[in-house]
C-alpha cells in the first residue's frame, strides 16, 4: 500500500486510517507521512479518519508514537467513522479530541495473545519436526508443539507489559483515572454514544465535527486536504471488500509468527 504525497497547499490534512493495522496500515508508511506533514508548513492541523479493528501491537504502539511527536507540534483531531478498535482506539487517543459518530463501535481496550498448535495434526499426517536452535526459548510459542510452563509464563508478560501501556496511554489521552480505565479496559467494545459517556471520546459526530475542532485548536480556517491510500490493482479488479480480505490473508501469510503473537 502507498500513500499519495501529492500534498496541494492546504491548512488542515485528514489522513485516512482504514484496514488492519500491519497490514494495509504500514507504519513506515505512515511514519513517512506524518513526518512530512510535521514539517510541512502549510499544515496546520491533522484529522485522522479512523475505520480499524486494530491490529499488531508493535505497528499500533510505532504509529501512536509517531502521531503523539506531531501533536506535541500541531493539534490532532481523532474521528472514528466506524471501527476504532483496539490498537486504532490507541491510535486515536494520540489526537487532543477524539470524536466519534454514535454508531460507531469504539473501544476493545485489552491485548490478545493466539498461537494454533497443530502438534495432533502433525502427528496424524506422519510429519515430525526437527529444531536446532541456540537457546530453550528461541522457539517458543511455536505452532508445532505446546508451550511449556516458563514459557507461557513469559508469554502472559508480553501481554501484561502490553496491556499496560495501553492502560497508560489511555488513561493520560483521556484524563481519566487508572482504576476507571481498568473498568473498561476488559476487551468490551462501546457503541459510539456510550464510549462517550463513559469519557472515551469528547464529542459525538461526523469527519465534519473533526474537522471544525481541527480548525479551532489550530487557529485556522476549514481548508481540507484529505490524503488516503492508493487503490491496489486487486481493489480496482474487485472492489475495496474483496481486495481487504485478499490483503488480510496475504499479511497473514507473509507475518512471521511471532510478529502476530501479541495484538491489540
Amino acid at each position: 500500500m502507498g500513500i499519495k504525497f501529492n500534498i496541494r497547499p492546504g491548512k488542515i490534512v485528514v489522513v485516512e486510517l482504514f484496514g488492519k493495522i500491519g497490514g494495509s496500515i504500514k507504519s513506515p508508511v505512515y511514519e513517512k507521512l506524518i513526518e512530512r506533514l510535521r514539517k510541512d508548513k502549510s499544515c496546520k492541523a491533522l484529522v485522522l479518519d479512523i475505520d480499524s479493528p486494530g491490529g499488531t501491537v508493535t505497528d499500533s504502539e510505532y504509529i501512536y508514537h509517531v502521531l503523539s511527536s506531531f501533536g506535541s507540534d500541531k493539534p490532532i483531531v481523532s474521528n472514528i467513522r466506524g471501527l476504532g478498535a483496539s490498537g486504532a482506539y490507541l491510535i486515536a487517543c494520540a489526537g487532543r479530541r477524539i470524536v466519534a459518530s454514535p454508531g460507531a463501535i469504539v473501544g476493545s481496550i485489552g491485548v490478545i495473545s493466539i498461537r494454533p498448535v497443530v502438534e495432533e495434526l502433525l502427528k496424524k499426517a506422519g510429519i515430525d519436526v526437527n529444531v536446532t536452535k541456540t537457546g530453550i526459548y528461541k522457539d517458543m510459542g511455536a505452532y508445532w508443539r505446546s508451550t511449556s510452563s516458563e514459557e507461557e509464563i513469559k508469554l502472559q508478560s508480553f501481554v501484561d507489559e502490553s496491556y499496560k501501556r495501553f492502560v497508560d496511554a489511555v488513561m493520560n489521552a483521556r484524563g481519566l483515572p487508572k482504576s476507571e480505565v481498568e473498568k473498561l479496559a476488559n476487551g468490551e467494545v462501546f457503541w459510539g454514544a456510550a464510549a462517550f459517556e463513559n469519557g472515551l471520546v469528547d464529542k459525538l459526530g461526523t469527519l465534519d465535527t473533526a474537522i471544525d475542532l481541527a480548525a479551532e485548536l489550530a487557529n485556522c480556517k476549514r481548508k481540507v486536504v484529505t490524503l488516503g491510500p492508493k487503490k491496489s490493482l486487486m481493489q480496482k479488479i474487485t472492489g475495496s471488500l474483496s481486495s481487504s480480505l485478499v490483503d488480510s490473508t496475504i499479511n497473514e501469510l507473509e507475518t512471521r509468527i511471532w510478529s502476530d503473537y501479541v495484538r491489540y
